[in-house]
């Protein structure tokens, strides 16, 4: 069928179609007056995910946004919240739902099955490019609807702050033991570390092991001195015994011993001279004889007393070389003892010191956790509360009407187009060539009797109507 002739067909039944349209009309037009009025009152809230918190001072992340939106409507449309908002507006007292849950059968709790009524009738719908979240609510009576709304707006932000406080109170009361068996800890290593100091009497480490260190080079440097000495002083022994003392250089340097030299020396020059001109038995031979042995042994006395001093020297090299070692080892000893009691020492306040960072760590975790249990601060807001609506959500008279009048030619076009497809008529003289297959010779066009009188004309163009009855 082209155009014109759908056109054609819509025309002659056209009776039709007008009365679909007013029939649909007038029963979307019943309905909406005879049906009960429903109000719609909705409130709207922002989650403020992108803001930084205030008391932990941690961000959300936006790519965990979406669910965390779908986890905030489950809590808004959850029993726990539904009941919080049977309790807050005491609807487990309303004489309209005590009746209403008696009808239904009056079993179990009047506050579970009022809450699912409220789980049944709330919506809640978050926008698409924003964070903001809209709570709905469907009653009859407006003023109702509203105070619901806004009930749920109210005890989802409450319930928000308890889902956050409740578990950071029980990590508190968690903390709390750990602090206290840190502190014990705290405690017994300071304890350790002040009885290990009285008991070494160690008040600075670090500076008594510098002093005994320096004690200690001190030592060190006086007997690698006392040693080259006793080095030297062994040798002029060695020298002084070897030769009976004469050719060492003290007894060659002393001046005693070489002016008894040289008056040993006279004295035997003057021997010389008496023993050739007298007997041993003069008295000056006698004399110078006398002379001679006395200055011998005098010389004999301050070599043998001068190689005494150099051995006594050696000797008391040798000693002050052995105190010297004994006391260098010593001061070895307490420089040792003292590096293991700084070693055990930084080992116990290493300890004290890891057991307070571990303190500290508690407790200021702690303190950041029972800020944060106990602020009643939600991460959401009202953005506009719901007020009771003075037009109801449904039924709605414009648009039921406009979508009738919709429905009502939706449906006489289309049940007119099935007749015609399945009835065809004749309504062109196209139609008719195409039905019997042969050429149309003339086209009759009836009307009325008028002032040309009864009958029918002749005329070229289309039978408008051909046959009475079709």
């Amino acid at each position: 069928m082209t155009l014109h002739q759908i056109w054609i067909a819509l025309c002659a039944r056209k009776r039709f179609i007008a009365g679909t349209l007013l029939a649909s009309v007038a029963c979307a037009l019943t309905l909406s007056l005879l049906w009960p009025k429903t109000y719609k009152a909705s409130t709207s809230l922002v989650l403020n995910y992108k803001g930084v918190d205030p008391v932990s001072g941690l961000s959300m992340s936006p790519q965990l946004m979406p669910g965390y939106v779908a986890t905030q409507i489950d809590i808004i449309a959850s029993k726990s919240v539904a009941l919080r908002v049977v309790d807050a507006l005491g609807l487990q007292r309303d004489p309209d739902f005590v009746e209403a849950f008696r009808s239904a059968g009056g079993e179990g709790d009047i506050r579970h099955w009022i809450a699912e009524q409220l789980q049944g009738r709330v919506r809640v719908t978050p926008s698409r490019e924003s964070s903001v979240m809209e709570i709905a609510y469907k009653s009859r009576d407006p003023e109702f609807a509203a105070a619901v709304a806004n009930a749920f707006a109210t005890q989802y932000m409450q319930a928000s702050v308890q889902l956050n406080t409740d578990p950071l109170k029980k990590v508190s009361t968690y903390f709390v033991a750990q602090i206290a068996a840190l502190r014990e800890k705290l405690e017994q290593a300071r304890n350790r570390l002040s009885r290990y100091q009285q008991e070494h009497g160690i008040v600075d480490t670090d500076n008594r092991l510098d002093v005994e260190s320096a004690r200690l080079n001190e030592l060190s440097t006086q007997l690698v001195e006392v040693q080259a000495q006793l080095i030297d002083a062994r040798s002029r022994s060695r020298e002084a015994q070897a030769g009976g003392g004469r050719e060492a250089p003290e007894v060659i340097a002393n001046q005693l011993i070489q002016t008894l030299k040289a008056s040993l020396a006279q004295a035997e020059a003057r021997l010389a001279v008496a023993s050739g001109k007298y007997q041993p038995e003069h008295p000056l031979w006698q004399a110078a004889k006398t002379e001679v042995d006395k200055l011998r042994s005098e010389l004999a006395a301050n070599i043998k007393a001068t190689s005494g001093s150099i051995v006594s020297t050696a000797r008391a090299a040798e000693q002050r070389e052995r105190d010297l070692r004994a006391a260098v080892a010593e001061q070895k000893s307490r420089v040792l003892a003292l590096n293991r009691a700084r070693d055990e020492l930084s080992v116990l306040a290493k300890d004290v010191e890891s057991a307070r960072s571990a303190h500290d760590a508690a407790v200021q975790r702690f303190n950041q956790t029972s800020l944060e249990g106990h602020a009643n601060l939600p991460d959401v807001s009202v953005l506009s509360p719901a007020i009771a609506p003075t037009e109801p959500w449904f039924p709605r008279l414009p648009l039921n009407l406009a979508a009738a009048v919709f429905l009502g030619l939706f449906l006489g076009v289309g049940c007119a187009l099935l007749s015609e497809f399945f009835r065809r008529r004749v309504h062109t003289a196209r139609d008719l060539a195409d039905a019997l297959q042969a050429p149309v010779l003339a086209a009759f066009e009836w009307k009325k009797a008028g002032a040309d009188g009864p009958g029918t004309a002749l005329r070229g163009g289309g039978l408008q109507r051909l046959l009475p009855g079709r």
